[in-house]
């Protein structure tokens, strides 16, 4: 039985899904299989070989397609590396290692490693923040700067369990008003990509495993020894406490730059450029 879907036949037609889309992505892509001691791992890449490493992790009940439409831009100045997380719906090792341990950096050790790649920028959004903030401070040689998105680990965990616990007894309409709180209001005029891009989405949040697990913060020293940092958050986040994570950006992390935004919710699109100013930033020191 998969630890990630709730049954074959939904895990087929995710992965199918998926792979259909990477197929017609509008942007010239690789994809490599990448062995790990954790399983292998699929990452999807672009950009200039010769350009500097940017690796792109995405949140839970996700997979590399969410950064595609991000990377068509950063790709212009960095080698982007958008990496399926094991354990979730891309096309990676159906593993769920605990995240209270070593685990996931050792795993992204050997990706890295796989990759030929022995320091980068980081992008993560949600569980994919909370996994770059996890690595960099396990392994800050290897971390040369951070761009979040709602990263988890740093604001307290709201219990989102009991808000919509009602709404996931009335159907369709329902399950529509949880996506709602969670990603706000839906796009008035689609493109087609968002279209398909969003029928993942989807797909992936009625067939996946979902994980209720709390995920380690990080401790005030270890805010204070992070690299620079953007950090950008919502006022309208319900999984995570965007004042606790603004709070305790500014009084313990001197490197980062907490950006909040009080109408965000915990998806917050059209961040890209704002990013890629950021990541051209010249190292420091």
């Amino acid at each position: 039985m998969s630890a990630v879907f709730k049954t074959e036949v939904g895990r087929a037609a995710v992965q199918s899904a998926y792979r259909a889309l990477l197929v017609d992505w509008p942007l010239a892509i690789e994809q490599f299989r990448v062995p790990t001691r954790f399983g292998e791992t699929h990452v999807v890449a672009c950009g200039p070989k010769g350009a500097p490493p940017l690796v792109a992790l995405h949140g839970a009940q996700a997979n590399a397609a969410a950064y595609l439409g991000d990377a068509a831009v950063w790709s212009r100045d960095f080698r982007v590396y958008a990496i399926d997380m094991i354990g979730e719906a891309g096309l990676s090792a159906e593993i769920r290692p605990a995240l209270d341990g070593d685990a996931h950096a050792l795993w992204l050790d050997d990706v890295l490693d796989g990759l030929g790649v022995t320091r980068a920028a980081f992008v993560g959004t949600s569980l994919g923040g909370w996994l770059a903030l996890d690595y960099a401070t396990r392994r800050p040689q290897r971390v040369e700067r951070l761009a979040l998105l709602c990263p988890s680990g740093i604001g307290r965990q709201k219990n989102l369990l009991l808000k919509v616990l009602p709404l996931l007894l009335l159907g369709p309409w329902g399950m529509n008003k949880v996506r709602e709180l969670v990603f706000g209001p839906r796009p008035a005029m689609p493109t087609p990509l968002q279209q398909r891009f969003g029928a993942l989405m989807e797909l992936i949040g009625r067939h996946i495993r979902i994980r209720i697990v709390t995920i380690p913060r990080l401790t005030d020293a270890q805010l204070a020894a992070l690299p620079p940092a953007l950090v950008i958050i919502g006022g309208k986040d319900v999984l995570l406490d965007s004042r606790d994570t603004k709070a305790r950006l500014e009084q313990h992390a001197p490197a980062a730059r907490a950006v909040f935004l009080p109408e965000g919710y915990h998806y917050l699109p059209g961040r890209t450029e704002p990013i890629a100013a950021f990541l051209r930033q010249p190292p420091v020191g």
